[in-house]
């Protein structure tokens, strides 16, 4: 969308995401980074499979990709600034198919998340070299992606501090400033993080929980449903904010209004 030339003319943009965490009548944000930026990877360790009985025959893979994990596990906790939120996950491991046999190969994938592009791209540089160097130790081969077509890198979700401030004004006006929660910076990641790299953008959090009519699922639960009485209380703060930004910046140009709910 925005290669395709969407902010063209477009001063500031700002961004909403339901919520199962805070009360309805609520809204929830801060200034500065405020989901992390995201990438997924996936490996294919290659030995040589054989008779899990004699193993002196083969390459093991399944050895060499559990070396592999262990110590994709130490790029955060030894080589991470404890105060500088980071993270590795693996949450695939796919190899053999019995129980008496080693496979010629395992594939691996996971996540990989942080609050700076620079501790992103260090943490990239450090899979790869996990990755193909642990696989050498143990005489396999191993082939690296990081689904750049399929899953492209997300960037740091940063509000931007004049629209923190406007934002503020708004929803003390509308909500009172007992309503408005300090929302902590948090590992997910969120598409709207293309267009806030690109101008001076501003995501924030509405809260939906009434409850009178029971507990409320997270987004990424299969129950996960929408009170819908929160609609108004979004649209209203929406509107505002894009016509009071075009108040007091007296401008000309269209400011973008979006609702947006791809949190990965």
């Amino acid at each position: 969308m925005v290669d395709a030339g969407i902010l063209e003319n477009i001063e500031a943009i700002f961004g909403l995401h339901v919520s199962s965490r805070y009360p309805l009548g609520t809204v929830a944000t801060r200034a500065g980074p405020v989901l992390a930026g995201s990438g997924f990877f996936e490996a294919k360790i290659t030995g040589k499979g054989g008779h899990a009985a004699i193993p002196q025959h083969t390459i093991d893979p399944i050895l060499a990709t559990s070396n592999i994990v262990v110590s994709l596990q130490h790029l955060v906790s030894r080589e991470a600034d404890p105060l500088d939120s980071q993270v590795v996950t693996v949450a695939k491991f796919k190899g053999g198919h019995a129980f008496n046999v080693i496979p010629d190969s395992v594939t691996i994938g996971g996540t990989f998340r942080a609050f700076s592009k620079e501790n992103f791209m260090q943490l990239k540089h450090r899979i790869e070299e996990v990755v193909t160097l642990q696989a050498a130790v143990q005489k396999c081969n191993a082939s690296l992606s990081f689904l750049n077509n399929e899953k492209p890198f997300y960037p740091v979700t940063v509000n931007d501090k004049h629209l923190h401030k406007q934002f503020l004004k708004v929803a003390e006006h509308m909500v009172g400033p007992q309503n408005i929660k300090v929302v902590q910076p948090t590992m997910g990641s969120e598409d709207f993080s293309f267009f806030s790299e690109a101008i001076p953008g501003y995501f924030y959090w509405v809260g939906m929980v009434n409850e009178t009519e029971g507990r409320l699922e997270s987004g990424h639960s299969p129950y996960f449903k929408v009170n819908e009485d929160v609609l108004p209380y979004g649209a209203a703060l929406h509107a505002s904010l894009a016509a009071t930004y075009l108040l007091e910046n007296h401008s000309p140009i269209t400011t973008q209004i979006g609702s947006f709910h791809d949190e990965l």
